[in-house]
């Protein structure tokens, strides 16, 4: 996943970690897991054509700076990120940080507190694709969801994988795969996988 790649490497952990009061192999590890979530939620909203202009509303008020030759962790506004996160997993918020807690070992609320430093990062690098890449935006008009939507299956390589359940099937077995879910696995990770895969219609809501 060069993206996920791409933002880690971008990544104070160091800083993340002493934040979030853990070392930096757990701090890389809950971000390893936190961040396909976060990318997948947002491609659950992408789908929907309302949901993808908002989405690119909200890309648009965040600047690629941010991201760019490092995150300074001071620059982060938590706040925003609370609205974000709640925005992209709605009342699914909970069972989404309690579901990838536990597979961080049920550590406390570390999901929790990492979500909003990572989703206006997230947004931030969404951001520069878009300043990259603005043919892509001018060849899928907001309305059409396929702008934002597109990018977003790019980035987690959901375009390519077969589907289960429409626009976003690729995306949710993509994130099946990555938390462990769609091989059977891990009781916890299956969990999410099917509450992520809901999110990302591709089951129950």
């Amino acid at each position: 996943m060069a993206a996920l790649d791409d933002i880690v490497a971008n990544l104070p952990i160091g800083d993340i970690a002493a934040k979030l009061g853990v070392d930096e192999a757990t701090a890389k590890q809950a971000v390893n897991d936190a961040l396909p979530a976060l990318l997948a939620g947002l491609g659950a909203n992408a789908a929907d054509p309302a949901g993808a202009a908002s989405l690119e509303k909200a890309v648009a008020k965040h600047d690629p700076k941010l991201i760019e030759g490092g995150v300074n962790l001071a620059d982060v506004d938590e706040e925003d990120g609370k609205k974000i996160v709640k925005n992209v997993f709605g009342d699914k918020t909970d069972q989404v940080v309690t579901a990838l807690d536990k597979k961080e070992g049920g550590a406390g609320d570390l999901i929790g507190k990492l979500l909003p430093i990572l989703a206006p990062i997230v947004l931030s690098f969404l951001a520069a694709q878009f300043t990259k890449k603005p043919e892509a935006d001018a060849a899928a008009p907001a309305s059409s969801g396929g702008g934002i939507g597109d990018l977003l299956g790019g980035l987690l390589g959901g375009g390519g994988s077969g589907s289960s359940g429409g626009a976003g099937g690729g995306l949710g077995d993509v994130l099946g795969g990555l938390l462990g879910g769609g091989s059977g696995g891990s009781s916890s990770g299956g969990g999410l996988g099917d509450l992520l895969g809901g999110l990302l219609g591709g089951g129950k809501r």
